[in-house]
């Protein structure tokens, strides 16, 4: 049955990911000063948007391993669970964000690169969840999920200066697009394209979300059987 439900979401995704495709590209009006080159604001955004969420759920579930690990060791692998599979998919969308923030750029600026305060935290933030990834998949010993888990925290509070850089210091990065101002907004044709484009994304990221945190549930099961077998053998 949870294969069955699995893979009608799985389904429903895809046909999102086709009708926000189409909502972008086809649907939403052709903007003044950019034109083409302003379509990867629907997938920009998006996933800067959605990297930060998955953020926000490793740092609940790093908090979590803390606060669990010595009164309730099951309830913690979960929370461990949850933290390294959201820091995943976090990472993956915010390497979407690098990669389209430049073509954009390019275009827009005439630059690729510039190290100012939006490029340069969001840069900050993608390299200290990598070495949190790296530091699960090459560290050994009982304290990797405690030092990861304070890593993750210590990462998920350049979530908000991200956010927050281009109010509080002038940057080359534009001024927020929505909630910036009088001046600020989409047209409701662009507005309704990004909203299915953040759905839809939502959506895969929270597919991607469950299947790794399952995954990752199975490899706890395997490791906690092999250390019983080991001891086992020891007796």
């Amino acid at each position: 049955m949870k294969k069955i439900l699995l893979g009608i979401y799985a389904a429903v995704t895809v046909a999102l990911l086709g009708w926000a495709w189409y909502q972008a590209i086809y649907v939403a009006p052709d903007e003044a000063t950019m034109h083409e080159v302003q379509r990867i604001f629907y997938y920009h955004v998006p996933s800067a948007m959605l990297a930060f969420l998955f953020f926000v759920v490793s740092l609940a579930g790093s908090i979590g391993y803390l606060g669990f690990r010595r009164s309730h060791p099951e309830r913690a692998l979960i929370s461990d669970a949850w933290a390294l599979a959201a820091a995943e998919v976090g990472v993956v969308y915010c390497t979407v964000v690098l990669i389209t923030g430049p073509l954009w750029g390019r275009r827009a600026w005439g630059i690729w690169w510039t190290w100012d305060a939006r490029l340069t935290t969001t840069l900050v933030l993608w390299l200290i969840y990598v070495s949190y990834l790296l530091l699960r998949r090459f560290a050994a010993g009982p304290q990797m999920q405690t030092l990861a888990a304070v890593l993750g925290i210590f990462g998920a509070l350049d979530v908000p200066i991200v956010y927050m850089s281009n109010r509080w210091w002038r940057t080359q990065h534009p001024s927020p697009v929505m909630g910036g101002g009088s001046d600020s907004g989409l047209d409701p044709a662009m507005l309704h394209a990004f909203g299915w484009n953040v759905l839809a994304w939502a959506a895969w990221g929270a597919l991607l979300l469950t299947l790794r945190y399952h995954v990752e549930r199975r490899q706890q099961q395997i490791d906690a059987a092999a250390a019983q077998d080991a001891l086992l053998g020891d007796l």
